[in-house]
C-alpha cells in the first residue's frame, strides 16, 4: 500500500467533501504553500488515488424515484456468459453500479428508474432476458441512509 503523508490524507479528505475546491484554497487549509500543494495533487492524480472528478445528482430531482438494489445469478461461470453479462450491463443507463460477489449471487447491481412500471420493464424485458442468467432478486430502497460515501481514510494515519 502506498504511504501517504499527513498533508496529502488532509488534501483527499478536502477534496471528497468538495472537489471544486481550488488547490490555493486547500494548499491554505493544510499549511502549505501553492506550488508543492499543486505538486502532491497532480502526483496523487498520476497514481490513480485520485480518478477523477464529478456532480453528485440528485436521484429525485432527475424524475428517478425507484432506486433498488438487484442480485443476479447466472446459470454457468464456465462459459462465456460473466463476459457477456458484463458487457450488457456496461450498457444499461439505468445500472448505476455493478459489483461481483461471493455467496448466493454472482453480481449486485444498483438500479435507478421513474417508477415501478419500468422497474418491470427492466427486470423482466432487459435483465431476465439477458442469455446466462438463471435468477434475480430485488430489493427496493426505501431510504438512502448514507452514501454514496467517501472512502474512509483513518486507516492512513497509521
Amino acid at each position: 500500500m502506498p504511504q501517504f503523508d499527513e498533508f496529502e490524507i488532509r488534501m483527499l479528505d478536502i477534496l471528497q467533501r468538495d472537489g471544486r475546491k481550488p488547490v490555493s484554497e486547500i494548499a491554505q487549509e493544510i499549511g502549505l504553500s501553492n506550488t508543492p500543494c499543486a505538486r502532491r495533487f497532480e502526483a496523487l492524480q498520476d497514481a490513480g488515488v485520485i480518478k477523477g472528478f464529478s456532480a453528485r445528482i440528485g436521484r429525485r430531482a432527475v424524475g428517478l424515484m425507484v432506486e433498488v438494489f438487484v442480485q443476479v445469478r447466472l446459470v454457468s461461470h464456465s462459459d462465456d456468459s460473466p463476459e457477456k453479462f458484463i458487457a450488457a450491463v456496461q450498457r444499461m443507463d439505468e445500472v448505476s453500479a455493478c459489483w461481483t460477489m461471493t455467496g448466493d449471487y454472482d453480481f449486485l447491481l444498483h438500479v435507478m428508474v421513474p417508477n415501478v412500471d419500468d422497474l418491470n420493464a427492466f427486470v423482466m424485458h432487459r435483465l431476465m432476458r439477458l442469455q446466462g442468467v438463471r435468477d434475480v432478486h430485488t430489493q427496493l430502497v426505501l431510504q438512502n441512509i448514507k452514501g454514496p460515501g467517501h472512502v474512509p481514510l483513518a486507516h492512513l494515519r497509521g
